[in-house]
């Protein structure tokens, strides 16, 4: 299973984004796009699913089994 700092990092870099560009496109601050890419536990939810809104996902509960 891809971790969240890994979808994010690999699906900006297949559109060609920077993440300058990827921050003003989710239109959240390039602090939350870096803390993402960089694994930080410390995140808002609701910036973080702005973020995974730009390819279609959000962040949900999956089971642990």
């Amino acid at each position: 299973m891809n971790s969240i700092k890994e979808f994010v990092k690999t699906k900006r870099k297949q559109l060609k984004l920077t993440q300058e560009e990827l921050a003003m496109k989710a239109g959240v601050a390039l602090t939350v796009i870096r803390k993402i890419e960089q694994g930080k536990d410390n995140l808002s939810l609701s910036k973080v699913n702005q973020v995974l809104n730009m390819f279609g996902h959000v962040l949900g509960p999956i089971s642990e089994k």
